[in-house]
């Protein structure tokens, strides 16, 4: 229940938009802007990323440029190549080979057979509409893992 003594001040609506609603699109004036109550940013240098210190986003800048640089180039995505990338994360699981990003070997069976199932699923969705050579990899690869994950899980 309200007390009828107080009024209900309600909200108040602010256009924060840097543009104008118009179709031409262009900027707002500052003092519209400002009139406005919208808080003005504080300006930041070219390169410098929203809300860190210049020195941390130039130092973060070098970091990522030196990733890229230190990282060969990615093969082109095709099925073969998925399959493959498939496979290898098998062979992760399977602890045959180490895991690329900590070096360790670890064996996941769960996720291996998991991997392997989703492997042979899409043998099954993608039959009649691969080529010769697509078909033999993931019948190869499929033989080749299922047949490492029962030796493993002995």
């Amino acid at each position: 229940m309200r007390d009828e003594g107080k009024q209900d001040k309600g909200f108040t609506v602010s256009d924060r938009r840097r543009f104008s609603v118009s179709e031409s699109g262009d900027a707002r004036e500052e003092s519209k802007v400002q009139e406005e109550g919208m808080p003005r940013e504080k300006e930041k240098e070219p390169g410098q990323k929203k809300g860190i210190p210049r020195e941390k986003s130039e130092a973060a800048d070098q970091k990522d440029a030196g990733q890229q640089k230190a990282q060969p180039p990615l093969p082109e995505i095709d099925f073969s190549t998925f399959i493959v990338s498939l496979s290898s994360s098998v062979l992760i699981h399977l602890g045959v080979v180490p895991d690329p990003m900590t070096g360790e070997k670890r064996r996941d069976l769960a996720t291996a057979k998991q991997t392997i199932d989703m492997l042979g699923m899409l043998q099954e969705k993608t039959r009649g509409n691969l080529t010769s050579e697509e078909n033999q990899l993931l019948e190869g690869l499929l033989y080749d893992l299922r047949m490492r994950y029962v030796s493993e899980s002995k």
